[in-house]
């Protein structure tokens, strides 16, 4: 299962995010064959305010237990996540799915 996980950070939490961006980022290497694509969501004023995260999944279980590690979560730098089901049809510019 391929998901499209839209997180928003809390308000004033930019500098909260930057203190636990290093264990995110290790915390993503875990998950590494799991990351289609992932980066962060930008203000007007180029400040990051968020993440954006395409990841793919055995199941829904595996997707709870990334949830349940995720530093932003865990530090409460997202506020708001959205989580949608996808389907990943165009990869650099190859065709990746149907």
């Amino acid at each position: 299962m391929q998901v499209l996980i839209r997180a928003y950070d809390g308000e004033n939490k930019l500098e909260k995010r930057m203190a636990v961006r290093a264990r995110h980022l290790e915390n993503m290497a875990k998950v590494n064959g799991r990351v289609i694509c992932a980066g962060g969501l930008l203000d007007e004023d180029g400040k990051m305010k968020g993440s954006a995260l395409i990841l793919e999944f055995a199941g829904r279980e595996q997707l709870e237990a990334y949830l349940a590690s995720e530093p932003y979560i865990l530090e409460h730098v997202w506020e708001k996540i959205e989580i949608e089901p996808m389907n990943v049809v165009i990869l650099n510019g190859e065709r990746a799915g149907a």
